[in-house]
């Protein structure tokens, strides 16, 4: 261990008797107590032997490839995931714990390998496990990754590390197996509780099945304390407080730790975490992007090239992070030289060089992210300028900015009524995390501190030693590993945040379900505000933190504010109960729960059973399609009347029921009275009106047996009234629904039924999972091959347009069906099917999908090919009516996004403008390539395939 410290077991202090509990009291405690770094740049693992006579923290060097061929052990595990070209795997790359060589490797070799082959190392999961953007448990890693790799999703990838961590463990501990060991785990305390959850899942997948969660902050303090030995109460004082500073590779952290009396004769000292800062993605990875940026407008103002591709790009960032490391260091030259090899016909001898001075990345990373400024200022909103990367980067990238607003708001935390002179400043600083090993940045950050709190006398807070940031989470969590068994100094961390559920709408307001002063193992329930839900109809909860309003209590109602609260993912559920029948209602009341591990449960209970039902955060709620899970714009857009709705229903009963013939409508009259009904033309119902649509038809969804007619128009409107898939509250549960009750089980095999059933697919496409949309493709691809079966052109324009919807199908998928289309283009046969052809193909080579991961782009060089082919197409052909879905498919591959990896070159896109010009394109089709910009409304619908709801828009 560290200074050769060692304690006995003897020191106990403060430790109360939920903090000894192991999730099986029975259980008896392993030998190994141990705590993981799960890392955004490296993990490492530290470890108590209880078995020692003097226990002590050590640290386990993991075995690794750091080259091909050549294997060591090391202190840190960086958190790089790299999957091997076919030849790199022919090699013998097993360690020692494999009985066969895998496909892929993390580590040194899978960091370094990144250098030579961007497109196959997976980097930053752990930032990516707590976007609130994206599907965290779907494939999208590496996020620009190459054709041919396979995606991770960031719980995997995350897994993978730990994996790796427990073989080398298990390798190195026979008979103490990793998973049969009391096993923490760090995350960052702005973690949200789905980030929570999935860090959870991962550890499972990784074959740790019993782990608990400390946060960093307070794990790097840990960490701290165990350095101080027996003589860290000489190191504090009551009143004191503490700002642990983590700013780690991918986000930053901030904690304040209050330092109290504690003990009857009150000489001895108490820590309590009073405050913890909002969530920030900014960190040394934001660093390593300035420096590139710098480098890259340098070599382009030098003329050394057009562009960097997005290969260069990713050389350069790679790089970037060897100049911040060397240019931020006490010895530091006054240039750096980097070379960057060039690329095509001058990549033998033809390498780019650009020279950066000391001053300009003092410029650049001293100024830009730590710059001086007031205790007042607040952080910058929007968006960050990294839009290529794909990760939510905080728009101000001032760290000071962010650490002044937190120190504004929660300074005063924490103080009780007899310590009014308790300091409202941080006496002491401990600085954590890879960006904080820079001297320079220590002390940019306490030169802020001393000119916002030492204006009337010098004063400068004192920095508390740290010499391993690298391992510093570890060991601390390690050392927690141990507290919880009743040895060593505890720090009393409540929870720190107060979680509520929306129940009010205009304006919002929540129903308190965990207060701030919540600790491990307690229960809360909110009996003075029942709900009233029905059974088996699908409901939402949104869920909002705050971390400034600690002092309310459960069941208290308050105003959400987004000063004070921030949103969550929904929680989204159906309730069901036996064979209860679908329209009944049961009284219940929300009970919450803080679990020993350190995430939060949910259940819903009925007040006259006491049955229980978990409540489970809606991951999927924050896709791309719907990121304002808490308002979202389909309900914004209008509510009919409730009458109306009512006789809405009345009419699809009067057309699906069985009822008596007289009081049966056509169903080819139905859309025409549910027009008359509203008083509204369809295309403008608003998208409250039409999910009550839908929950009629869904209802009545026995009715489209009765003929082949029936079907068509059940399936014509339930496709209608659920379009796009997505935009309003709890459509997930909707399109469930309809897939579970329609795919694979139409009631009549009438070529009608097959094509409103692709139109239906087609028009709630962005509501369907990757795997629906590949069950769907899969039998029409074969169609589409089986060059003896004929299709009818309408039914074949429909294969079409369902394919061509299909945005989460795979790159090589689209490819494929794209090969095909350019092949059928091309054929006079397939004259009648032209524009769903063209309409395909600009599905499919979009530069921005309408609903679909970014990560899922066709790539650069085969979105041009295929945009060159259709243009010497269409020039040599009598285009006539299909010019315009021409014009639109060139448009939709090669428009301009700002993302250097799906954006066609520069002199690409210019040479296409003047190519659409003499083609007589509008003039924002040539904008859309040369500049960029929105879609019109009327082009979003020739996209989208026709108009959509009132309130909701296409992803752009």
């Amino acid at each position: 261990m560290e200074d050769g410290v060692q304690r006995s077991r003897a020191v106990v202090f403060n430790v109360s008797k939920s903090e000894t509990k192991i999730d099986d009291p029975n259980q008896s405690l392993s030998r190994y107590a141990v705590g993981i770094d799960l890392g955004t740049t490296n993990c490492a693992l530290c470890y108590v032997d209880t078995d020692a006579e003097a226990w002590s923290v050590e640290t386990f060097k993991i075995p690794q490839w750091i080259d091909f061929g050549q294997r060591e052990s090391r202190e840190t595990l960086p958190s790089f995931h790299y999957e091997l070209t076919e030849e790199e795997a022919a090699a013998n790359h097993a360690l020692p714990w494999q009985t066969s060589a895998p496909n892929h490797t993390v580590g040194v070799l899978a960091r370094d390998s990144g250098q030579r082959h961007p497109g196959r190392r997976a980097a930053s999961a752990k930032s990516w496990l707590c976007h609130e953007g994206v599907d965290r448990t779907a494939d999208l890693l590496p996020w620009h990754g190459d054709a041919d790799v396979t995606r991770l999703s960031p719980v995997e990838a995350s897994s993978r590390y730990l994996a790796h961590l427990r073989a080398a463990w298990d390798d190195a501990h026979p008979g103490f197996s990793l998973s049969e060991q009391d096993v923490v785990i760090t995350l960052p305390a702005s973690f949200d509780e789905v980030a929570r959850e999935l860090t959870v899942s991962a550890a499972k997948q990784a074959g740790l099945p019993r782990v608990f969660l400390i946060e960093e902050p307070q794990a790097a303090f840990y960490a701290w304390i165990d350095r101080q030995a027996d003589q860290w109460q000489q190191r504090v004082a009551p009143g004191q407080l503490i700002l642990v500073c983590d700013i780690g590779g991918g986000t930053t952290d901030l904690t304040l730790i209050r330092v109290r009396k504690a003990g009857e004769s009150g000489e001895q000292v108490q820590f309590h975490r009073v405050a913890v800062g909002r969530h920030l993605i900014l960190g040394g990875d934001n660093l390593d992007l300035a420096v590139a940026r710098l480098a890259e407008s340098k070599i382009l103002d030098a003329g050394s090239t057009e562009s960097l591709s997005p290969t260069q790009w990713d050389r350069l960032v790679q790089v970037s992070r060897t100049v911040k490391e060397v240019m931020l260091g006490d010895d530091r030259p006054d240039t750096y030289t980097i070379n960057l090899p060039s690329e095509g016909s001058r990549l033998v001898g033809g390498s780019v060089q650009v020279q950066v001075t000391a001053a300009e990345i003092d410029q650049v990373l001293l100024d830009g992210f730590f710059p001086a400024v007031g205790l007042e200022e607040k952080p910058e909103l929007g968006e960050s300028g990294f839009q290529e990367f794909g990760l939510p980067y905080a728009a101000d990238a001032a760290i000071t900015r962010h650490l002044a607003a937190f120190l504004c708001q929660h300074r005063r935390s924490g103080m009780d009524a007899d310590e009014q002179d308790a300091a409202d400043r941080p006496d002491l600083v401990l600085f954590n995390g890879g960006v904080m090993a820079a001297p320079a940045i220590q002390a940019a950050i306490v030169d802020r501190l001393s000119a916002w709190f030492g204006q009337t006398d010098p004063w400068k807070p004192e920095v508390l030693s740290s010499p391993r940031l690298d391992l510093a989470v570890s060991q601390g969590a390690a050392y927690y590993a141990m507290v919880r068994r009743g040895q060593g100094v505890r720090i009393a961390a409540n929870l720190g945040r107060s979680y509520y559920m929306q129940v009010e709408s205009d304006p919002p307001r929540g129903l308190c379900l965990i207060p701030g002063k919540a600790e491990a193992g307690q229960r809360f329930r909110a009996d003075a505000h029942p709900l009233h839900l029905k059974i088996g109809t699908p409901v939402q909860f949104p869920l909002w933190v705050s971390s400034t309003r600690l002092a309310d209590s459960v069941g208290e109602l308050v105003e959400m504010d987004r000063s004070e609260a921030s949103p969550l993912p929904p929680i989204c559920t159906a309730l069901v109960q036996g064979k209860r029948r679908l329209d009944a209602e049961v009284e219940v009341v929300v009970e919450a729960e803080l679990s020993e591990i350190g995430t939060i449960g949910l259940f819903c209970v009925d007040t006259t059973s006491s049955k229980r039902w978990r409540l489970e955060f809606d991951i999927r709620s924050t896709l791309e399609t719907d990121r304002e899970a808490h308002s979202g714009s389909g309900e914004a857009a209008g509510i009919v009347d409730s009458d109306s709705v009512e006789q809405c229903g009345r009419v699809i009963e009067r057309v699906f029921a069985e009822v008596e013939p007289d009081a049966v409508l056509k169903p080819s009259h139905l859309v025409k009275q549910l027009q008359s009904v509203t008083d509204l033309h369809r295309n403008v119902w608003p998208p409250s009106l039409l999910r009550s649509q839908w929950q009629s038809l869904f209802d009545a969804q026995e009715g489209r047996r009765k003929s082949a007619a029936h079907e068509a128009r059940w399936l014509n409107l339930v496709g209608f009234c659920l379009r796009p898939g997505y935009g309003v509250a709890v459509d997930d549960w909707r399109v469930a629904q309809t897939w579970r009750i329609l795919h694979g089980k139409l009631a009549f095999a009438a070529q009608q039924s097959r094509t409103e059933s692709m139109i239906l697919w087609r028009r709630i496409a962005g509501g369907l999972t990757r795997g629906q949309q590949e069950q769907l493709a899969a039998p029409l691809k074969s169609v589409l091959k089986n060059k003896t079966r004929r299709i009818e052109p309408h039914e074949a324009a429909e294969v079409w347009r369902l394919l061509g919807s299909l945005e989460r199908l795979s790159v090589n998928e689209k490819i494929e069906l794209g090969l095909i289309a350019l092949a059928a283009i091309k054929q006079k046969k397939n004259q009648k099917i032209l524009p769903a052809l063209l309409w395909a193909l600009g599905r499919f080579g979009s530069r921005q999908p309408a609903y679909g991961p970014l990560n899922a782009t066709l790539p650069v060089e085969e979105a041009s090919r295929w945009a060159g082919e259709l243009l010497d197409w269409g020039k040599a052909t009598e285009l006539d009516t299909n010019k315009n879905m021409l014009l639109l498919a060139l448009v939709q591959m090669a428009r301009q996004t700002g993302d250097r990896y799906r954006d066609l070159p520069l002199k690409r896109r210019e040479a296409m403008a003047v190519q659409l010009e003499l083609l007589e394109a509008p003039e924002h089709y040539l904008t859309l390539l040369t500049e960029g910009g929105s879609l019109r409304t009327d082009e979003e619908a020739v996209i989208f395939g026709e108009s959509l709801p009132l309130g909701i828009r296409l992803v752009r």
